[in-house]
């Protein structure tokens, strides 16, 4: 798309075993390291990018942002929930299972982000911070291409009352109901929210349900699992 790559895997093709078959992409779920390894190298590889290249982060459900010119190299990955670039072909990737992985990228500025959105990061407010963190770089919320991946939808993501409550008093699109009439939290839509009001128009997200799709990782289904990742790079 004008030289912006987005992408999503699911959990096939891969080499880690239950109850992480196959294509779990996370570091620090329990799995064996270097299936670990095989299996990002098996992604970047279906991508057409190289794994070295690409930038992760170790997530922790906040709105902290980090600039990056390039991967981590030897010291330790960074403490964030959202990374931001101005270098082209640079891979930015976020993990998920369950959040909303949400990719964005402004190709004729030459920026893209890459942010982790739980129900945490929504109401801390980790998107607008990549999104201001964009423009900080050159980029304009007009031009910037922004696509969600698969996540638990809100028919799904049961909450308690109290929690509902708190999280529609931050951002009143994530109010929802459970398929079976109970309280429950939409993130998906509360993040397309917080794009709309802030300028971002060119926006996509996937229909998949993590929870409900037997081809996606999800944590509040399973518990044990992989991880999913979400990708994005400018030419």
């Amino acid at each position: 798309m004008n030289g912006a790559h987005f992408g999503f895997t699911d959990r096939w093709g891969g080499v880690s075993a239950v109850p992480y078959e196959e294509l779990n992409l996370g570091g620090a779920v329990g799995d064996d390291p270097g299936a670990v390894t095989a299996n990002r190298g098996l992604a970047a590889e279906s991508l057409g990018v190289d794994p070295a290249r690409v930038v992760w982060m170790n997530q922790v459900h906040g709105a902290d942002v980090a600039v990056v010119d390039g991967p981590w190299g030897e010291g330790p990955v960074v403490r964030v929930d959202a990374v931001v670039t101005a270098e082209r072909g640079i891979p930015l990737a976020v993990l998920t299972a369950d959040c909303v992985p949400v990719l964005l990228a402004d190709p004729a500025a030459g920026v893209a982000a890459a942010a982790h959105a739980g129900r945490p990061g929504l109401v801390a407010g980790v998107v607008p911070a990549a999104v201001r963190a964009m423009t900080e770089l050159g980029a304009d919320p007009a031009r910037i291409v922004a696509r969600t991946g698969p996540a638990v939808c809100g028919r799904c993501y049961e909450v308690p009352e109290r929690m509902r409550v708190e999280v529609a008093g931050v951002e009143p699109a994530a109010y929802a109901e459970t398929g079976w009439g109970t309280p429950a939290v939409d993130v998906s839509a509360g993040v397309h929210a917080q794009l709309e009001r802030l300028g971002v128009r060119d926006r996509a997200q996937s229909p998949v349900c993590t929870l409900e799709s037997k081809d996606h990782f999800s944590y509040r289904r399973d518990r044990a699992t992989g991880r999913l990742a979400g990708y994005v790079w400018l030419d």
